[in-house]
């Protein structure tokens, strides 16, 4: 449980660095506390480890002023924990009815279902980024483009680390341009 806060921290950060993450701006969780202690997926979460995951990404949120969703375990199908204030901004966000305890939801989840103003459930999300500590399977809640992010810590206790950024997609052909013109001298030529 040594420096488990501080090392999360890190992980944002290097995260929000990575992605170019502004405030407001979405990254999604994925935990298994089982695997941070060295245990399979699913079967001895730890609020221990919860409440030091959550302080990592509390201060990193402070610096950065992402929002968070954190996602719970396949017994919730996967929905994600986010304040109510989320739901204001994105109305096209589905709530779902459920509260989110260790054994149906995982610890982390519960845990940040306590901490977070006005929690609630949503079904699904299109983050930002994400981290997913102990292989959770985060990408269904990554925005279409996710590309992988190396990060300088490669484990959370006994828990692999996997991060990704988005990016938008990239539309068009050989004619396509994807950063302005150096210039504003450049010729453009009609498609038609």
């Amino acid at each position: 449980m040594r420096n488990i806060a501080g090392n999360v921290e890190r992980l944002f950060l290097e995260l929000a660095e990575a992605g170019n993450i502004r405030p407001g701006q979405i990254i999604v969780l994925g935990t298994s506390t089982s695997e941070v202690l060295g245990q399979r997926i699913g079967t001895s979460g730890t609020t221990d480890a919860a409440r030091e995951i959550f302080a990592g990404m509390a201060r990193a949120r402070e610096a950065i002023g992402f929002t968070p969703a954190i996602q719970c375990c396949e017994h919730l199908n996967r929905a994600l924990v986010v304040e109510r204030a989320l739901l204001d901004r994105f109305p096209e966000l589905d709530e779902v009815a459920a509260v989110p305890v260790p054994k149906a939801g995982g610890s982390m989840a519960a845990y940040a279902y306590r901490q977070l103003r006005d929690a609630c459930l949503v079904e699904s999300i299109a983050a930002h980024a994400g981290i997913d500590i102990g292989d959770t399977l985060i990408g269904m809640h990554l925005r279409r483009v996710a590309v992988p992010v190396r990060p300088g810590i490669r484990s959370i206790g006994h828990a692999h680390v996997t991060m990704a950024v988005t990016r938008p997609k990239l539309i068009g052909g050989a004619r396509a341009v994807y950063a302005p013109p150096e210039t504003e001298s450049v010729r453009t030529d009609t498609c038609e």
